[in-house]
């Protein structure tokens, strides 16, 4: 791997396999700049096939003789294969064993002088690659060392590629916070105070805060800064600065549509006892840009409860939408949030056009899907719990005759299971639902 590098000390060149022999003969100017192309082309296909076949040892071969072309070549488009060295060399050095952490070290110092307008960008992979490795300290230090690299006047890129250097400074900043807490914290339980830890403690914060803050001006998906961020304010109890932030986050339409933005306002709404409104509001949306979300279940719950009709009806909508998901196919909580609606429904006899209008739109696929003999003898050898649940919802929807029904209430009873003869006797009695969802 120590030929891996740009410079004069390069392993001896490799002559690559199978290239035409017209390659190597004697040539014309404009012939040799154009083999020297080609040879330079098949040279990155080498080297993207061993890539795909993790022959890391074969590839660093390859990209070796690829670095050593280039100091032929005399052209001025040295933005390209520059890019392509390092992007290349980082995925060998990161998968090759026998490298080591001086290794990479050595060749993305090498990159950095390669090209200005990627030294940001080179300096940010640099630190993510000593955090996989557990050298925060090392990787701290160098993000410092970017964030004071001047070189003349900073493209529009280079500044927000700055600010990201900066948010990942002040991520290790409230990593050393949250570290100092955790002490604070254990001394406090021990009845014994430390000045110097807690004044640390605060000058993380500080700076954590600041960068952290910044970053999160910009549009963006900042999910990694923004609980930080709000971890922050909330342990000095600015809850108000905190709801801010997240509202803002979550409805602010400069930024990308994020679930993520809703569930942390949800969660931080529900720790502060804010009001039911605010909570629906928030999972609200989160049903409409995911709503296979486990939050669903939450938020069908709430609606359940809810006195108003159309927060129940909400509520029906939610549950079935989340039944569409494969993923949640052996999901008892879910299956125990749709029976308890549709037996509720169907005693009251009020609002069975609710589950006709969901129905409609399931009727041709969910049968197979959720209701077949195969789920029933499978879902009844796994789960007694799910098949009951299962069971109950298919009857009402597809009527005693239902397979999925008429084999879990036999296996029931035959078991001497008194719920699944009062299971039964409830799809029996209410049969007259089954006609009027089913349309007969």
């Amino acid at each position: 791997m120590d030929g891996l590098q740009v410079g004069s000390a390069l392993q001896p060149a490799l002559h690559l396999p199978f290239l035409p022999r017209h390659l190597y003969r004697a040539a014309s100017s404009g012939e040799r700049r154009l083999n020297f192309w080609r040879s330079k082309e098949l040279c990155l296909n080498y080297i993207q096939d061993a890539l795909l076949q993790k022959q890391w040892k074969r590839a660093a071969e390859f990209l070796t003789s690829y670095v050593e072309s280039l100091e032929k070549d005399f052209s001025t488009e040295y933005m390209g294969p520059s890019e392509i060295i390092w992007r290349i060399g980082t995925e060998i050095l990161c998968n090759h064993s026998p490298s080591n952490i001086r290794e990479f070290n050595s060749f993305i110092e090498q990159m950095k002088t390669l090209g200005v307008k990627r030294y940001l960008k080179v300096c940010l992979e640099h630190a993510f690659h000593l955090l996989c490795n557990g050298r925060i300290d090392e990787a701290y230090q160098n993000l410092s060392l970017a964030e004071s690299w001047r070189f003349g006047e900073r493209t529009v890129v280079q500044d927000k590629e700055m600010k990201l250097i900066q948010a990942y400074r002040g991520l290790l900043d409230y990593y050393s916070w949250s570290n100092q807490k955790n002490i604070l914290l254990e001394y406090e339980k021990d009845g014994f105070e430390d000045l110097s830890v807690e004044q640390e403690m605060h000058s993380c914060f500080r700076k954590a805060a600041v960068n952290l803050k910044e970053i999160i001006k910009i549009p963006g998906v900042w999910d990694l800064f923004v609980k930080p961020y709000v971890d922050l304010l909330e342990f000095y109890g600015d809850h108000q600065e905190a709801r801010e932030v997240l509202t803002d986050y979550a409805y602010n339409s400069k930024f990308p549509a994020n679930p993520n933005a809703h569930v942390y306002l949800y969660q931080f709404l529900k720790r502060h006892g804010a009001p039911k409104k605010s909570l629906i509001s928030a999972l609200k949306i989160l049903h409409d840009i995911v709503p296979s979300h486990e939050l669903m279940i939450d938020f069908n719950t709430m609606l359940q409860k809810s006195k108003k009709r159309k927060r129940r009806r909400l509520g029906l909508e939610v549950i079935f939408a989340v039944l569409d998901y494969a993923g949640w196919k052996k999901n008892v909580k879910a299956w125990s949030c749709l029976a308890r609606q549709v037996k509720q429904i169907v005693i009251s006899e009020k609002h069975l056009d609710w589950i006709k209008q969901e129905w409609n739109s399931r009727k041709d696929w969910w049968p197979a899907f959720h209701f077949s003999r195969y789920l029933a003898k499978s879902n009844w050898q796994e789960n007694e719990s799910l098949s009951y649940e299962k069971a109950l919802v298919a009857g009402v929807l597809l009527g005693k005759d239902c397979k999925y029904f008429k084999y879990v209430s036999h296996h029931g009873c035959k078991a001497q299971v008194k719920k699944f003869r009062t299971l039964k006797k409830f799809v029996n009695k209410h049969s007259t639902a089954y006609l009027s969802i089913s349309g007969l």
